[in-house]
């Protein structure tokens, strides 16, 4: 029977590719009194408990003191060179966390001296030390967490304000000495301590926290056996298993690498099963799980950053990534299953699949869990202690369950598995904020936005499609986070005021853009991770997954250039765009794969086939654009355009079909 009882260790696997090494018995207990004391002291901030008062009376100190107590794991979990994470820890690394530790708590006691006595503009010499010490940790912190291109990136942008005066003209800006960078970057609100910190402390953790526990206490055995039960069967089942279960744990997980791990494990061997290519099983999950932390209600890191930016509550903008996320899997499931029509691909036998009453009297209580956070953050918008609460009746009603109720050996992993995502995270975010305070140091992010329109001659498509361009770039070199929060400072503003657009469009179309290096080659670490459960060569799974997430790439301009898809306008145009786009997606993912629902195949011979499938994909294209505006067309226009290439091209390949059955059938003698 194919279900997720015999998950394998995904932590594991994971601390495999991040080359996260376990720590010697003597100091295992770290990671999981390190998560315990970080909830303490969120839920004393978030709950005004007074319990730490002499922590969390100040905000800043609180942010202080979250980086203090998680920055030090990172010396103590991740090795100097990856291929050393087997090895026990050396001396040195022992050496660091403690210097790391220290020099937080020096900030953490001093914060009410930082913010009262201007610190970030002038301190005393053993602050500005300090400072110096901080400023290299964390950027070592964060080579160690992410890699060699976010730690050259966070270095460079961190010390361009020492020689912002004599770079080119569009980037030439304020300079500052080395010891004004260094206060600037650990003691002012604009740095270190800025958005992406205080989004990490304010809104992140708690959903982290839910991820984990979510995973830990059985969720993702749950959803995987819950698609299994309802999917399984169908044609191409396996396959639209992986979208519904990825769906489901990426949008409270936020990592697509987990994602894959998770219900990769299980999706991948069963679309091999029932004919799938290796290539195609691992692309399919790829984009599948890509597409989970664009997928409200959670998301990933990268939501919560935006919502900060925007100023806006969180559950605004998990409310505008839904039509977008329901195009995209849209767009993903209607190739799979012209995929799987177009080869006669089944799916799995019915009797070796989880019975669909079973799995929900096992685990019905994930769904009402779900029901909870979903019902916080809609309705009651208490986007900061929401995920607690579900957590909370998550761990009541997961012990009265027979079937996944912990041990303490249970809580001991899930504590130090939620240390492990924290720690790593905050290098990340704690580096990435001293990029945008960089910019906002030197002036430049006022300034860098004029440039940008000046580059693009005012034109508002050319804004975006450099905005585009830029995203997916730096996407690559990147975490989605950092590229978003830099673009956010220094592209946003261009596209909103040069181009006049809606600021929750713009702010998505970064995101999306963002994510696309996930699986786009020559990067695509989905669909590498994915080509390692599938046993398939990396390039080929990115170049399916690029072809089956490849709606993804024109999603965005949809909703740039019609807000209504973001939930921005009057229900009754919302809804008629909607529609109007889910046609066209329909019909564009039905080209891609060449079979269309209710058509058949859709041609027959190289020649023939190009033409109606150009035909359809032209037809959806302008069916889903939004005409006036940019577009030099009106909505009546590219309607009659879209009819105009469909009608012909059902016809031929009707005509296709028929030609190809006369071939076909016997000559009686």
């Amino acid at each position: 029977m194919t279900t997720a009882n015999d998950v394998p260790d995904v932590q594991q696997a994971k601390e495999k590719i991040s080359h996260v090494r376990r720590l010697p018995p003597l100091l295992s207990w770290i990671p999981a009194a390190v998560t315990v004391a970080l909830m303490l002291m969120t839920l004393d901030y978030l709950f005004n408990l007074g319990l730490l008062h002499f922590v969390t009376n100040l905000e800043t100190r609180f942010y202080y003191a979250v980086v203090a107590l998680l920055l030090p794991l990172v010396y103590l979990l991740w090795p100097m060179r990856a291929t050393h994470h087997s090895r026990p820890i050396p001396w040195y690394d022992y050496v660091l966390s403690a210097i790391t530790l220290g020099v937080g708590g020096y900030f953490v006691y001093n914060a009410e001296s930082i913010l009262e006595r201007g610190w970030a503009f002038s301190a005393p010499d053993t602050a500005i030390i300090a400072s110096y010490a901080y400023w290299i940790l964390i950027i070592e912190a964060a080579r160690r967490a992410s890699g060699w291109p976010i730690a050259i990136i966070v270095a460079a942008f961190s010390l361009y304000p020492l020689v912002a005066d004599v770079m080119p003209g569009p980037i030439q800006a304020f300079p500052s000495t080395l010891e004004q960078a260094a206060m600037y970057h650990t003691m002012s609100t604009e740095s270190i301590m800025g958005v992406p910190l205080q989004a990490f402390a304010g809104l992140v953790i708690g959903f982290l926290v839910f991820g984990v526990v979510l995973q830990k206490s059985g969720g993702g055995k749950f959803f995987i056996n819950l698609a299994f039960a309802l999917l399984g069967h169908v044609r191409g089942g396996p396959a639209k298993v992986s979208i519904f279960s990825s769906g489901l744990m990426g949008s409270m997980s936020g990592s697509v690498i987990s994602n894959v791990l998770t219900t990769g494990v299980l999706s991948i061997p069963a679309m091999r099963r029932i004919g799938m290519s290796r290539s195609f099983s691992g692309g399919v999950e790829a984009c599948a799980s890509t597409g989970g932390v664009l997928m409200p209600p959670v998301m990933g890191a990268t939501a919560f950053v935006m919502a900060m930016f925007l100023d806006v509550p969180y559950s605004a903008v998990a409310l505008a990534a839904v039509i977008p996320s329901i195009l995209y899997f849209l767009g993903l499931f209607i190739q799979i299953d012209a995929y799987a029509a177009r080869n006669d691909i089944k799916g799995l036998p019915t009797i070796e699949l989880p019975s669909l009453w079973t799995t929900l009297k096992e685990g019905w209580y994930f769904i009402f869990v779900f029901a909870l956070l979903v019902w916080m953050l809609l309705i009651m918008q208490r986007e900061a202690v929401a995920p607690f609460y579900a957590t909370a009746l998550l761990l009541v009603l997961n012990q009265l369950s027979k079937h996944n109720r912990w041990g303490w050996k249970d809580v001991s992993e899930t504590l130090s598995s939620a240390a492990r995502l924290f720690a790593e995270l905050i290098a990340i975010l704690a580096g990435v904020g001293m990029l945008v305070g960089s910019l906002s140091m030197t002036g430049l992010s006022g300034t860098i936005a004029n440039d940008f329109i000046h580059l693009a001659g005012g034109s508002v498509p050319l804004l975006l499609l450099m905005g585009a361009a830029t995203s997916f770039v730096l996407g690559i070199g990147m975490t989605v986070t950092a590229a978003y929060i830099f673009l956010a400072v220094a592209l946003a503003p261009a596209l909103i005021n040069g181009g006049g657009l809606d600021p929750m469009a713009v702010h998505m179309f970064i995101l999306y853009w963002g994510m696309l290096s996930f699986i786009t080659p020559p990067v695509a670490l989905g669909a590498f991770a994915a080509a390692t459960i599938a046993g398939a060569r990396p390039m080929a799974t990115g170049l399916q997954a690029m072809r089956l997430g490849s709606v993804i790439y024109f999603i965005p301009f949809l909703f740039v250039l019609n807000p209504a898809l973001i939930m921005q306008g009057e229900p009754l145009q919302i809804a008629m765009v909607f529609v109007q786009a889910v046609i066209g997606i329909v019909l564009f993912a039905s080209a891609m794969q060449g079979y269309l629902i209710g058509v058949g195949r859709l041609g027959r011979g190289i020649f023939q086939e190009a033409t109606i499938r150009t035909l359809v994909l032209l037809s959806g294209l302008t069916l889903a654009l939004p005409g006036g505006g940019m577009i030099p067309l009106s909505q009546i226009e590219l309607l009659g355009i879209s009819i105009a290439a469909l009608i012909p091209a059902v016809i031929f390949a009707r005509w296709g079909q028929r030609h190809a059955t006369r071939i076909t059938l016997p000559v009686n003698p």
